[in-house]
C-alpha cells in the first residue's frame, strides 16, 4: 500500500486513483508534515495526530498509531505536499474540507508555537484543497477553541 501511494504522489495525475486507505494515509502524511514544518515534532503534535485518525476515521488507538507511522515513513520519502493535497482533494468532498483545515491547526497550534513555517504550509494546503483564507482562520479559530 505504502509503495502503490508513493508511485501514485511521483506519478502523473493519469496514475492516480485513489482508494480509501490511501486517502487516509495522505491526510495522516499532511498532518505529520504540518507538524514537522517548523522542524520540530513534539510528543503533543504525534498524540493530537493520533486523536484525530482516531477521531476522523473511527480508528482505536493502535490503529491510529500504525496509520501515522505509516505517514511518517511516508511524509519523509515525498517532497511534493501539492500531490498530498490533489489526493485530498479529490478524496474529500468540499464541503467537508474545512474540517481537514481546522484538523491541521490543531495539530499545527498544539506545540504552543505557530511558526511562520507552519503558517505558511496551512496557507498554501488550504489554498490547493480550496479553502478560502476566510475559512481557514475560522477553522483555525475552532481549532484554538478545542484547545
Amino acid at each position: 500500500m505504502f509503495a502503490d501511494l508513493l508511485r501514485k504522489l511521483t506519478g502523473t495525475p493519469e496514475d492516480t486513483t485513489l482508494d480509501a486507505s490511501d486517502a487516509r494515509l495522505a491526510m495522516a502524511a499532511l498532518l505529520v508534515r504540518v507538524a514537522r514544518a517548523d522542524d520540530l515534532y513534539h510528543p503533543a503534535e504525534v498524540a493530537r495526530i493520533d486523536a484525530v485518525l482516531r477521531h476522523r476515521y473511527g480508528l482505536i488507538e493502535a490503529d491510529a498509531v500504525s496509520l501515522r507511522t505509516e505517514a511518517e515513513a511516508l511524509e519523509a520519502q515525498a517532497s511534493d505536499t501539492v500531490r498530498f493535497t490533489r489526493l485530498i482533494k479529490d478524496a474529500v468532498p468540499y464541503e467537508e474540507r474545512d474540517a481537514v483545515i481546522e484538523a491541521m491547526w490543531y495539530v499545527a497550534l498544539s506545540d504552543d508555537d505557530r511558526s511562520e513555517d507552519e503558517n505558511a504550509l496551512l496557507r498554501m494546503v488550504a489554498n490547493l484543497i480550496g479553502v478560502t483564507d476566510r475559512d481557514s482562520a475560522l477553522a483555525r479559530q475552532r481549532a484554538a477553541n478545542r484547545l
